[in-house]
């Protein structure tokens, strides 16, 4: 889609057309059926534009809540953070006052910092998708809050601003950039920034090695039910621990619960007891993992690792905890496939899931294996116990 196209797509025609393929199934073997009939009424580029568009409108809606209003491009979509998220960031960042959003793509990040209170000037080089982010701040009652400018952060320096925040493209050609330096603008880029804007807020993928980041820098690693998301850089006055959980949780009132774990610049590192699995196998958020926080963890729990290499604790009671899933633990021993087959029949087991943690097998394979006709869904968790491979048997995750 090019910005002639958009700008159609925001026109009366556009915008009716949005609204019948709105009010349509769009099932998987309509498209071309849909195609041709769009095609019968306007150009085939405004076709597959205004066809596209409504058909990320769906895929959104898992991201942002208001999406059916909003629009997007398939590649700023994907790279664009989940409303939740994005909500919890603009908290950190607001309260400066104003806040640039280096290179914002189709304004998730903008639109959340404007109705978080902050005023935003957001920089964008496209001009197809500062046009699509001016669009949504429009669609959301936010454009007040915001200024728009045209520039190229490769080249161009920031704009002057109480605080920075920057989403280097990680994406090119559909495919991921996983080195620092191959995002755009490089991460280097971007730190060089705090000589200009000391209060700088990075986003970066949650596999980034810390070595990269800054010594006096904060990273922050989020989740959002269960699912790590990113993580964030922050620095000069924003850097307040040195490693973060941020743990997001959406609620049956449809709030999002916001739980965090951290450990601050001089806190001494702890360390957790060994011990084989015990009535309980605890296995940490994600995020809580990435932020090397197993074992502080594992001392609010009173809790040990099976292995000092291995993020399962166990402990003989269970504690409530948003950090971490916990399961009932049956039996364990050394693994051998045929053991636990034969294990498995006698338990009557139903669905099995298979988890690991240090065990090169591939689990979704062996779990349809060891499935059987039994009623008992069971969990099996193959991983390391004291550096021996081992497997073990547990009941259904325990409610928090």
């Amino acid at each position: 889609m090019d910005l002639e196209t958009f700008n159609w797509i925001l026109s009366p025609q556009g915008q009716a057309l949005l609204a019948e393929l709105a009010a349509r199934p769009l099932r998987e073997g309509d498209m071309l059926r849909e195609m041709e009939r769009l095609r019968r009424r306007v150009p085939a580029e405004r076709a597959r534009a205004v066809l596209e568009l409504a058909l990320l409108r769906r895929r959104a809606s898992a991201k942002f809540p208001a999406a059916e209003r909003l629009y997007f491009t398939r590649e700023a979509l994907e790279q664009a953070s989940a409303a939740p998220v994005a909500a919890h960031r603009a908290t950190r960042l607001a309260p400066r006052g104003h806040v640039a959003d280096l290179g914002c793509g189709i304004g998730g990040d903008t639109l959340a910092l404007a109705a978080a209170g902050a005023r935003v000037t957001a920089v964008e080089r496209d001009p197809l998708r500062l046009a699509i982010a001016h669009a949504n701040a429009e669609a959301l009652g936010l454009s007040e809050r915001i200024e728009w400018r045209l520039s190229d952060l490769a080249v161009a320096a920031p704009p002057l601003a109480d605080a920075l925040f920057s989403d280097p493209g990680r994406r090119a050609g559909g495919q991921r950039r996983f080195h620092v330096e191959s995002y755009d603008p490089p991460l280097s880029r971007v730190l060089a920034w705090r000589a200009h804007t000391p209060a700088l807020a990075v986003k970066v993928a949650p596999g980034i090695d810390p070595a990269a980041l800054p010594a006096d820098s904060e990273i922050e690693f989020v989740s959002l039910d269960g699912e790590l998301k990113e993580a964030v850089i922050w620095c000069g006055p924003l850097a307040q621990v040195a490693r973060r959980a941020t743990l997001l949780r959406a609620e049956a009132n449809g709030q999002v619960a916001t739980h965090t774990l951290w450990a601050g610049r001089r806190a001494v590192h702890p360390s957790a007891p060994l011990a084989e699995p015990d009535a309980f196998l605890y296995e940490p958020d994600p995020a809580v993992i990435r932020a090397g926080l197993v074992t502080d963890l594992a001392v609010q729990l009173g809790a040990a690792q099976l292995d000092p290499t291995i993020a399962y604790l166990t402990a003989p009671t269970c504690m409530a905890t948003p950090f971490a899933r916990a399961w009932r633990v049956l039996e364990w021993f050394p693994f051998s496939l045929k053991r636990l087959r034969a294990r498995l029949r006698e338990l009557g087991a139903g669905a099995v899931t298979v988890k690991k943690r240090g065990s090169p097998l591939d689990s979704d394979a062996l779990a349809r294996q060891l499935s059987g006709p039994g009623t008992r869904p069971l969990v099996v968790a193959l991983t390391q116990v004291r550096g021996r491979p081992a497997a073990v048997l547990c009941d259904a995750p325990v409610s928090p």
